[in-house]
């Protein structure tokens, strides 16, 4: 048995090699070519329409729970509604796109747990913002109440009354949009600490591409 094999066994796998490897298959990066951008011009509005939604989503949820809309309590409500089941295909469809067309990979000087926070944290992001409206429209199907589209049609129930499940769903759709918050939080601090510390393009190649 050759030298590099025994030590290989001794030590196990190298912890670097495994998380680069992990990052990897976690964000399937494009391969990188100097003249495209790193984001295109569609993934880049995806983005930043997904980014005004879920601030608006945050505020008017917050605003909704809390009964400080006044006498645009019902219209806040019904509009949060509304743009939580827009949500839903539309995230769906940032994935398919970002599949068919992943980005460029991040610099190759960005440390390995730096690479596996973020695409962590995009998945779970992802993951979360199906999640959550879900969540949502589960729990007033339950309740039961109506869910409107816009004004323009009410989406069909899809769940029978249940107050019970209603009330434990509403629980988790509060607990679901502070883990967002939290890592909409993260998102931003990296992207500022790439930008004003590390003095990189990973917060411009979502501006510019």
């Amino acid at each position: 048995m050759s030298t590099r094999t025994t030590t290989s066994l001794v030590n196990g796998p190298n912890p670097t090699a495994v998380a680069d490897s992990l990052v990897h298959t976690l964000a399937r990066p494009a391969p990188h070519s100097p003249t495209a951008p790193a984001y295109t011009v569609t993934a880049r509005t995806l983005h930043w329409i997904t980014a005004v939604l879920i601030l608006f989503m945050i505020s008017s949820g917050l605003i909704a729970a809390n009964e400080w809309g006044g006498s645009w309590q019902d219209s806040l409500y019904d509009l949060h509604k509304s743009i939580g089941a827009l949500i839903i295909p539309l995230v769906i469809f940032r994935l398919m796109y970002r599949w068919v067309r992943p980005p460029s990979r991040l610099p190759d000087d960005i440390p390995p747990i730096q690479r596996l926070a973020s695409a962590a944290t995009h998945w779970a992001l992802y993951a979360l913002l199906v999640l959550q409206p879900l969540a949502g429209w589960t729990a007033t199907s339950a309740y039961p109440a109506p869910v409107p589209l816009f004004g323009w049609a009410t989406l069909p129930p899809i769940w029978f009354e249940d107050r019970a499940l209603s009330d434990r769903l509403f629980s988790a759709h509060r607990l679901i949009g502070l883990a967002i918050v939290c890592l909409v939080a993260g998102h931003v601090a990296g992207a500022l600490y790439h930008h004003f510390v590390r003095k990189d393009r990973v917060l411009m190649r979502m501006v510019t591409g």
